[in-house]
């Protein structure tokens, strides 16, 4: 009886510290629907700040809506975010086959060397392929921000252990069925390490879609920026605009907060699946 007590208290005690931690990382989300309801004069001025608008305000909604291209912005991230995504998981997928099933010369050497590309920080190798992009023209160009992503060395990595695991009788019966490699590969192959596929569809929709630094360094035309750039548009050297930025960022985060609620499933299943693998 005290055994079955003090599992529920334990019990309540946990959901209570996890109640306070999801509190305190919504916090920050809230505060900025909330802000982005309110005037510039009621965020900068009122002391003491208030946490409620004293009138819901939608002119941060409107000015971001119809006074800037916010929608050629989000065609421009979907755009973005759609091909570099496609291009991962295929080149991920048909590479991890290669490195589990696959012997050739430098094998584990090259393998090596894709693992440690994870360990450089992105500051490291900023400039660098800002001289690539630099010098095959592609500055100011949707194809500069997508050309260093199209390959993910995560995704490599992730796609080869999922690979690992499938039985080689069964690409030895697709052989002798007369199928091509790349028949195997799509047929047998792909459906096998399709979870590990979803999963990094969707972290890498993610990535794509709320990259700022890269886009930030490569475009400087208005029309051309993807909408993660919009939050910087609305704050100005000379000008603070907090209800534009709020409205924008909220906007920003609806369309990946929906895609998060739709495939909120598959999202904790990569998360498990990965660290399985």
């Amino acid at each position: 009886m005290r055994s079955g007590m003090h599992i529920r208290r334990a019990g309540i005690v946990t959901y209570l510290f996890l109640a306070a931690g999801a509190a305190v990382a919504m916090f920050p989300f809230l505060w900025m629907i909330l802000n982005s309801f309110k005037t510039n004069k009621e965020i900068l001025l009122t002391v003491p700040p208030t946490f409620f608008p004293k009138t819901f305000y939608l002119g941060g909604y409107l000015k971001v809506l119809f006074e800037a291209p916010f929608l050629r912005w989000t065609l421009n991230s979907l755009f973005i975010a759609v091909v570099t995504t496609a291009a991962v998981v295929f080149s991920s997928a048909l590479v991890g086959y290669v490195y589990a099933k696959f012997r050739f010369s430098g094998k584990k050497t090259s393998f090596l060397i894709i693992l440690a590309t994870l360990m450089i920080p992105f500051e490291v190798i900023m400039i660098p392929e800002f001289l690539v992009v630099s010098w095959l023209g592609l500055l100011n160009t949707l194809s500069g921000v997508m050309a260093p992503s199209l390959v993910s060395a995560f995704g490599i990595f992730m796609c080869r252990q999922f690979c690992e695991s499938i039985p080689g009788d069964l690409m030895d019966a697709g052989r002798i069925d007369g199928a091509s490699e790349l028949g195997i590969f799509l047929r047998i192959v792909v459906p096998e390490i399709t979870p590990a596929m979803s999963a990094l569809t969707i972290f890498n929709f993610m990535a794509s879609w709320n990259n700022y630094v890269w886009p930030l360094i490569v475009i400087n035309d208005v029309r051309k920026m993807p909408v993660s750039l919009a939050i910087s548009y609305f704050n100005g050297i000379h000008a603070v605009h907090p209800s534009y930025v709020m409205a924008a960022s909220v906007l920003v985060m609806l369309p990946i907060l929906i895609v998060y609620l739709i495939f909120q499933r598959q999202f904790v299943e990569g998360l498990a699946l990965s660290g399985l693998k």
